[in-house]
Order: C-alpha cells, then structure tokens, then sequence
C-alpha cells in the first residue's frame, strides 16, 4: 500500500529544504537497484517480502531478463523522519517530511553516460562499494564524474552477508576489509575533489558510511549502534559512534576504554566495533544457519524482534533475512544517512551555481540558482530524453534549478549550440504538460518549484538529447554535460527492404533522442551509421532501433572503429602549394603537438573558448609553449575545439589578415578529414611559414586560397612521416587464479598487454588490468568466458589513442592494410595519394 499521496509530495516540493535529490552509482553488479528496492518498499510501493527480488527501478524487459540495468530511472518517494532524530539534521528543514528524488543508475561502464546524465540533476550519490570485490574501475569512474559535478558521497559497503556466509570470515578480518574499501574510496574522493566542496571524504564515525546486504533488506550505520548502546550505557551518542569505529577497545573487566589492543595484564582486547556492532550480527547468523533453535529463541528475545506466526516455521536463509531485516531494516540506515548528510537544493546549488551556469555569475538568472529561488525566471535543465508509451514520443526529463515550470507556459527552449543574441538552436514554444516520474509509471502535476526533478510533454521534438529551457530573455545556458565514455565502435545498419529505408531515417532519429551517448549520422559513402560506447551498448541500441523505434527488420553490417591520422616528425623542408591562378603561395610546415597537450585540449584544460592572454599562459607555462606562437594561434580542429592547431609564424606578410577566414575555413575541412583515409587529424600543430600573395584583392578570395591551403596541409602531413592512432580501452578483469593462463593467452591473440595484477586481499580473486586495442575487441568478453570456464568478467572502457606502429606509405604492414581497408569502405581509391597531387615545386 502506497503510504503517500501525490497531493503530500506536491506539497513538499515548495519545501526545498526538505527535498533530496540523490542518484545510486556503483560499479556493474555490486547491487544498486536491489538495494534501491529496500527504499522502495518503505515507501509502500512494492511489499517487503519482493524487496530484493523485484528491481523495481528495471523497468524495461529487458533489464529484468538480463539482470542489469541499462536505462537510468527516477522515482520519487516521501518518508517521514522520527522527531527524536530531526536535531541530527544540521541543515536548515521544516517539518519532518521529506521528499527523496532517487535516480538508479546503470553500473555498466557502456551505459555511463546514463550515470552522467543522472548525476547533473542530482546532488548527492549514494556510492554502493561489493565488500567482496572492493573498489573496482567503474566505482572510481562515477565517482570522479561525481566529484567533478560537485556532487557529495555516501557510501554503503553492500553484500556482507557473503562475507560471513560464502567466505566464512572472522570480525577482525571483515573489519580490515572494511576499512580497507573505505580507504579506497577516500583515496578517490582525495584524487578527484574540488576544494569548494570541503572534506567530502566519507568516515563511518560520522555517519557516511553504512554497511549491509541489499538482498537481503538489512544494513546500519554506526549512528543506530551508538543510539541503542548510549541508551544502555547513558553516554552521549556522539562520543560512543567516535568510539566503534578505528583503534578503539572496551575492557569488560575495568569498564574502561583503551585505545590499546591488550589490557593491563597483558591480555588481549576484542576491538570495540567486533565487539559491540559485529558480535550481534555474528550470533544472529551463527544460531540461525546452524538451527540452534532454543538459542534463537533467546536472542530474538533479547533483541525484541517479534515474529508473526507464519515466521516461526521458517528456518536457515529464509528467516534469517526476515529477522535481519526486522533487526537492521536497511531502509531506515540508508533514509537516516540522505537526509542527514547529504546536501537539500538550497544548499548545494550555492556551491554548484559556477560550474552549472555558462553566463556571468551576477545575473538574475545565476541569482536565481544561486538562491534556489521558485520566483525567478526560469531556468531548467534536460539531461535526457525518456521515451513514452506513445510510440517517437519522449518525455523531456530534467531538473528545476530556479522558478517554477508549468502547464502552458511559454518558454525559450535552448540547445546546446545556442548562442545567446542569435537565433540559431532556439525555439520558444509552450510546454504541454508536467509530470513526475515513478519509475515505470508517470503522475501528472500542476507545476513544479525550483530544486525539484520533473519530466516535460511537448518539447521533445525541439531538442535533440539535452539543453536548457527557460523564461529569461538574456538567459545564456547551463552548461553541456561531459561524459566519460566516447563512442568508439560504429557499426552501418541498412533495410531488409527497400521500401522501410524512411522508417529507418525516423528510427535513427528518435534513437539518437533515446540515448545521451549514442551517435548516428550518415557517411559520406551514404551508409548509415550507429556509433556506441562499446559492444553492449551498440547491441542494446540496435535492439531498441528494430524493436521500438524503426519496427522493421534490419540488417546490420560488420563493427567499425574509428583512427585519428597524426605526424610523428617536422619535416625538414616546407610544403608548399599554389592557387590555381599561379598568382598566391602558401609554405607551411606540420609538427606533432605534444601527447600532453593533445590530451589537455580534449579534456577542456587549453579551450578555445578560454581568454586567448589566460590561455597563452597556461601554454607557455605548462607546455613549454614558444611565447610568440601561443599568442598567434589561429585556430583549433576540427569543430573549432579538435586537437589540432593552426600557428601564424610568419614574419612581415602582407594582406595575411585579409586570407586569414580562409585558411581557418579550410583547416577545419583538412583537420577533419586527413590525407591518409579521410580521418580525423590528432596532434598536429600546422605553423604558416610564409604567404607570398598577389597585390590585387580579386586574386587572392576564399576560391583561390581556401583548396590551395587544404593542399599545402595535406603535403606537410604527407612529409612528416605521417602515421595512424588507434582506440585502446582499459580492460579489468576480475577472477580466480586458475583463470588467468587463459585471460593471458586470450589477450595475447588479440595484442592486448596487462600492465598491472593484484590479488584482492581475503578473497581467492585477482584484478588484472590491461590494454586491448578497440579494434579487437569484438568478442572479447564470449572469447574470454571459453578460455576461463566463465569465471572472467571483463569490464573494458576507452582509455586513450595510441600511435600504432608501420608505415602507411609502404607495404607489408598492419598499418598499410588497415588503411587500405578503410579507404576501400569509404569509398576512395585504395592507394594512398601521392605527394604530388599536393606539392608544388616552385
């Protein structure tokens, strides 16, 4: 039975100060969406006897039948705190009511622009960490996405009750394991945080860290351990939690504290966490797995834990996990722990305003999110698009950040290549409705206040995966989310039958609305083409294009990987082009940038969009950038922010200015598709030596200058020993150590090489990291589980561009091959160009 209503929920979102808004990262498999259940049922929305089993936040069929989650999915739920608890709260509240908006996201790294798309319109993470396999790649992934979103952590150590069933350990060595993870954690959050967020470490003394099983509905926090025992005791709640965590030790004999694991006579002290949290847990699940049913008995006593008479006949798992949830309901730790700890919309929009808003930090609308303010204009924020029961229709789903969105209101829809004061990527248009979201259900709503999560109808055929809508005229936008992952493996899909060719155009489409990664365009071979994060996703994008969005039989052709095309030396003489009158000459050299420079522009480190004297600084100082170059960069490529730059080092040209939107028009093109294969350029600087232009203007316009400065680049990348990089994805492995001769020999084949292997402490399993090519990586994971037995999962995400070794330009290497075969499926001749077709001798 539903416990609220949604009049109540309406109710508290005027009171932000109450709302939470929360988002579940984790690694793949370590138990999000079981442990989301435990919150689920507290709210009445499904019964206590599915939590566990229900995964009610996987909504599609599929995510059931596969055990993962795929799509992230936002449910809100109200829940009252007990009044004794409220002054715990440091916040500012009102009332004991809360609203939690929790978004279960997907743990697998292909869906992890899901995470990101989650995270942005969320202030805290509940970060869920496997006691079993530790702090593995993902976990370090969303965290760091986390930390960079200025979001707060809490974490939960989930599935301990395999600890003490499968790997049998004892409480000293379940407490290191702890420690260990958590350490772990805060050796992240210490790597990646930003110092306006202050200590976000997480210490279970403070209440950050909880522990439990998400299957089995039960876990605590040191808080509800320290309230019971200082009732008992009649000590202050905050000093006995300080005291169950870390170097801390209780002498029965004294009733003294000692931080010192031996007593006076020398003999040993049981640590004060085994003791007083570990001890009960250990005797409930001694007594129960080993029926000793009078011991039982006694304890159920003691603990005060009452049974229904259905209960009392069950025995082993079955009822322990009804006594461990009556003992611990994990509900209550993981409520206790968000609405204490982690951050209400008033609060963290203060901290999070400057990496949110684009425009200047004084304006009304920074103002507006600054305060959380439901009267100022509008400014909303769509993260992602969530598809209807209404066939190509979507919601828009995403996050008030100030004022209030209702039905009928006009607004500004911005996209994210909006430019404020121009028209393009800007539509004004009413919405036509607002909605909240329940995980698979919707409820409509009149309108919705500042701080609050809310799904739009009607603006869906306006935006294309994400942007910013709002009532202010001078609004500039929130700033577009950066995801971790890229999509690196494209694939070419086409028509059984001809006749459905416009249904597929329509399915691409609403496809490319469905995902916030997912890339597809046409190429220019005229083959249309799905770009995804990795084989996973390509899979689950191309099923919902045949199932849901293009509902016609496809065929889908072999995977494809993209290269980059870079130089590894300057060439020794100048390239050199002539326009086709013969009256304009351009020399221009190509020289490799750098691989920290390269990675830098990726990363948003050196923009373009930065303030050229900031940026010619941080080029000078951190990259050992020639002064006067830095200052003269034309422009970057491709798309005007690629890795690659345009350099004017020539002395004393005249007209130079005049030819300078060409050159920069024809960069672009040549940065975008390269001489070897028409790929993209990565890593290259080109430096402009030296124009020789004729007097007359009609000479020397963009038809002359813009195909002869394509050339001169083209011939200075083909004399600089041009060469190919490919895609590698970081691959970790986890498994057994009978298991890894075979991980060897499967990634050996596939010139993959481990650079790093650990065993996981108190558990039989190793982590092995290593590097696998993109391009070899089809298969990988069903090649793997044959040479293993099943008992290797790899997790591969994209990592970094690596120069391959060979030379395009000469036969009877891999290079040369892969090159060739890329030429052949776009369409071009086979053979490379020679350097003629662009060097012109003088």
């Amino acid at each position: 039975m539903v416990n609220f209503t949604i009049d109540q929920i309406r109710g508290l979102m005027d009171r932000v100060t109450n709302v939470r808004n929360m988002s579940v990262i984790a690694h793949v498999d370590h138990g999000k969406s079981t442990l989301t259940d435990s919150l689920v049922s507290k709210a009445g929305i499904i019964s206590s006897a599915k939590a566990g089993e229900a995964r009610f936040t996987d909504t599609r069929q599929d995510e059931q039948d596969r055990c993962i989650t795929i799509k992230s999915t936002a449910i809100s739920m109200y829940f009252e705190m007990p009044a004794a608890d409220m002054d715990e709260v440091k916040q500012k509240t009102d009332g004991n009511g809360f609203l939690i908006n929790l978004i279960d996201s997907p743990g697998h790294v292909d869906f992890s622009s899901e995470v990101t798309a989650a995270l942005r319109v969320t202030d805290g993470a509940l970060v869920v960490v496997d006691c079993v396999s530790g702090v593995s790649v993902q976990t370090e992934t969303v965290l760091r996405q986390a930390l960079a979103e200025r979001i707060k952590p809490v974490v939960i150590v989930n599935k301990v009750d395999r600890a003490l069933l499968e790997l049998q350990l004892t409480k000293e060595d379940l407490y290191q394991s702890f420690q260990r993870t958590i350490e772990n954690v805060n050796v992240i959050i210490a790597t990646y945080f930003e110092k306006t967020l202050g200590d976000v470490q997480v210490y279970p003394a403070k209440g950050t860290v909880a522990f439990g099983s998400g299957l089995h509905g039960w876990g605590f926090t040191l808080r509800q351990f320290a309230a019971r025992y200082s009732k008992k005791f009649g000590v202050d709640k905050e000093k006995m939690m300080q005291k169950l965590w870390g170097e801390n030790y209780f002498n029965p004999a004294t009733r003294k504290w000692t931080s010192k694991p031996t007593g006076a006579k020398g003999e040993p002290l049981e640590r004060a966490f085994n003791m007083f949290v570990l001890d009960p847990i250990f005797k409930v699940f001694d007594s129960i797995m080993n029926f000793k049913k009078e011991q039982t008995a006694t304890m159920l006593e003691k603990l005060e834990i009452p049974l229904k008479p259905e209960e009392r006949d069950l025995d082993g798992k079955a009822l322990l996990k009804v006594v461990m949830r009556k003992f611990l309901p994990a509900a209550d730790a993981l409520l206790e722990m968000i609405v204490i700890h982690l951050p209400s919309p008033v609060t963290a929009q203060r901290y999070r305003v400057e990496n949110l808003y684009e425009g200047p930090q004084d304006d009304e609308c920074a103002e507006g999110i600054r305060n959380c303010d439901p009267k100022a204009p509008l400014m909303l924020y769509v993260s992602k698009m969530v598809p209807t029961s209404d066939k190509g229709r979507f919601y828009a789903f995403g996050r008030v950040f100030s004022g209030t969105v209702s039905s009928g209101l006009k607004v500004r829809i911005q996209g994210p290549n909006f430019i404020p004061g121009k028209k393009e990527d800007l539509f004004i248009k009413s919405i036509q409705r607002t909605i909240l979201m329940m995980g698979r259900y919707v409820e409509p709503i009149e309108d919705c206040p500042a701080g609050n999560i809310v799904g739009l109808v009607g603006v869906d055929q306006f935006l294309l995966k994400s942007g910013t809508i709002t009532t202010s005229d001078t609004a500039h936008n929130l700033r577009v989310m950066k995801f971790s992952v890229s999509p690196v493996v494209q694939v070419a899909v086409e028509v059984k039958n001809a006749n459905d060719l416009p249904k597929l155009v329509e399915g691409l489409k609403r496809l490319s609305k469905s995902d916030p990664c997912v890339q597809c365009f046409t190429s220019e071979s005229g083959e249309h083409i799905v770009a995804g994060a990795g084989e996973l996703h390509l899979e689950i994008c191309l099923k919902d294009l045949e199932e849901d969005h293009a509902q016609v039989p496809l065929r889908v052709g072999n995977p494809v990987v993209p290269y980059c095309e870079t130089v590894t030396k300057e060439n020794d003489e100048p390239a050199l082009s002539k326009s086709p009158n013969k009256h304009n000459r351009l020399f221009m050299k190509a020289a490799p940038l750098g691989d920290d420079l390269t990675k830098a522009i990726e990363e948003g480190k050196v923009a373009p969009r930065d303030d050229p004297k900031t940026r010619a600084r941080v080029l000078i100082d951190d990259y050992q950038f020639d002064a006067t170059d830095a200052r003269k960069i034309w422009c970057f490529g491709p798309d005007t922010t690629g890795p690659n730059l345009l350099i004017d080092v020539s002395k004393g040209v005249q007209y130079l200015n005049e030819i300078k939107d060409s050159c920069v028009a024809a960069f672009q093109w040549a940065s975008k598709e390269g001489a070897l294969a028409e790929e993209n350029m990565r890593g290259i600087r080109f430096n402009i030596l030296d124009v020789a232009l004729h007097a007359d203007a009609i000479h020397r316009g963009g038809g002359q200058i813009m195909p002869t400065c394509r050339r001169v680049m083209y011939a200075a990348q083909l004399m600089s020993e041009p060469t190919i990089q490919e895609p590698i994805y970081l691959v970790e492995i986890q498994c057994p150590e009978n298991a890894m001769g075979g991980i060897y020999s499967v990634l050996n084949r596939r010139r993959g090489h481990v650079f790093a292997e650990e065993a996981r402490v108190g558990t039989p399993l190793y982590n092995i990291k290593a590097y696998l090519p993109v391009n070899e990586s089809f298969g990988f994971s069903a090649d793997l589980r044959s040479a293993t037995g099943g008992q290797a999962f790899p997790q591969s995400v994209f990592d970094h561009w690596q120069e391959m070794p060979g030379k395009p330009l000469e036969p009877g290497n891999k290079v040369y091959d892969i090159v060739r075969g890329v030429r052949e499926r776009k369409g071009l001749g086979a053979d490379i160009p020679g350097l003629d077709r662009y060097y012109d001798k003088l």
